[in-house]
């Protein structure tokens, strides 16, 4: 029963933060690309404030995996990065936290480019 009610928290806060995001995608005027940015944003700030923690904590891949997950990682990285070596830490930290995951996100973006085939869409 334990594991259902975890799943049941990462399924809420996932669905959430993408229904969040259908919403202003329906209701608004901003593009696609401003509001990954906006979202991205909003996981660097809960992360500065330490509130991304608790998030984690209580819903696990459900904050994680989408991009509040990527912008949390980030600053994470910038924040430990500064401790050690001052500016130009924070700036390495912040690649070298998310680099596994850019990484893979590159690696696998070229194995699908070339297995699919690309078409155009049919106006």
């Amino acid at each position: 029963m334990e594991i259902f009610l975890m799943y049941l928290k990462v399924f809420a806060v996932g669905g959430a933060l993408c229904a969040l995001g259908q919403l202003l995608i329906n209701k608004t005027k901003m593009s696609s690309a401003r509001i990954l940015v906006c979202f991205m944003l909003l996981g660097a700030l809960l992360e500065i404030t330490g509130a991304f923690g608790y998030m984690k904590e209580f819903a696990g891949a459900g904050v994680t995996v989408p991009i509040t997950g990527f912008g949390s990682t980030l600053v994470k990285g910038a924040l430990e990065g500064a401790k050690e070596s001052g500016l130009i830490g924070a700036v390495t930290g912040g690649i070298k936290a998310a680099g596994a995951g850019l990484a893979s996100v590159i690696f696998f973006g070229f194995v699908f480019a070339l297995v699919s085939r690309s078409k155009s869409k049919k106006i």
